[in-house]
């Protein structure tokens, strides 16, 4: 998939353009997405999709908590898999904030994008003070001669598939709810960190990987499947500030069930299967030791399946 940051570097093949964040690239963005490539198949141009660094959520609250659900990579993977050929990264800055609709469309839309068709949420809105939505958008694709659909993102018993309802199952431990409406397990990726290896001492060895700028997890105990070393294996990891050793420092540890390879520097992706238990401080060293051994029980009987 070709990736083009800001304006390219030379005229592209025209395009039909999915816009917007896509965080997480969940099943409520396929509708969005789905609709750009067949219509792109339909009309013979180049399946693209644009998305916004930073995220715009981050570039008008900088200080605000960190919310996303997938980092660039798992995202342009994601968008890759479904068949887009073409990723506009667009970036999110004074200039393009302060961009009118019709300035947005004509720079960014047909001019990098060299846009034929675009496809949007229906709730989509751009501009300066956010002043487009779907309506003008399509008024002005009538007049610079790109056509415009806007699609309703999927409900899911009624209820609309969003980031932001992803992020509460999240915070409130329901990685299954998550993983329905993104329709896959959430996941972290990061690279294996060294700790204080405590967890050697006690004979519970940890991959532990910085969330970043993930949204945080509700705090606690999970099953995890973890990918590392180029192959997938089972866990059970706890995810906040563990309280009987540390209590400030905000961390993702994975203790791998029957594996004991250094893996300090590499890469790993560990994706939540179930919420075993909230965290908790303990009584020293000891009894964290034996709860951990029930964790890891735990987990393996989540990870085993349907009996």
């Amino acid at each position: 998939m070709q990736i083009v940051v800001g304006p390219p570097q030379s005229d592209l093949p025209p395009s039909v353009l999915a816009l917007g964040n896509f965080d997480g690239v969940h099943r409520g963005h396929l509708e969005v997405l789905n609709t750009a490539l067949a219509k792109a198949r339909d009309d013979g141009c180049v399946p693209a999709v644009a998305v916004f660094d930073p995220h715009p959520r981050r570039f008008f609250q900088p200080d605000s908590a960190p919310f996303r659900l997938m980092d660039d990579i798992q995202q342009t993977d994601a968008l890759r898999d479904l068949g887009f050929e073409r990723l506009h990264v667009l970036p999110f800055n004074t200039a393009m904030s302060s961009m009118m609709p019709r300035e947005f469309a004509d720079t960014v839309l047909c001019g990098w994008a060299n846009a034929r068709h675009i496809v949007v949420g229906a709730d989509f809105e751009f501009g300066k003070g956010r002043s487009g939505d779907v309506t003008i958008l399509t008024g002005i694709g009538w007049q610079a001669g790109f056509g415009v659909t806007g699609v309703a993102l999927k409900a899911d018993a009624g209820e609309k598939i969003s980031s932001s309802q992803i992020r509460k199952y999240l915070e409130s431990g329901d990685v299954g709810a998550a993983a329905d409406l993104l329709g896959r397990p959430w996941a972290v990726r990061g690279v294996v960190e060294q700790g204080d290896q405590r967890g050697r001492t006690i004979g519970f060895r940890t991959a532990n990987i910085s969330f970043g700028e993930y949204c945080r997890p509700r705090y606690g105990v999970y099953a995890v499947r973890i990918h590392v070393a180029g192959q997938w294996h089972l866990g059970v990891a706890n995810a906040g500030l563990r309280p009987t050793v540390d209590g400030t420092t905000e961390r993702l540890e994975v203790h791998i069930f029957d594996f004991a390879q250094d893996i300090y520097g590499e890469l790993a992706i560990v994706e939540f299967a179930a919420f075993l238990r909230p965290e908790q401080k303990f009584n020293g060293l000891e009894a964290l030791k034996a709860q951990i051994a029930e964790d890891a029980k735990a987990a393996r009987i989540a990870l085993s399946g349907p009996a």
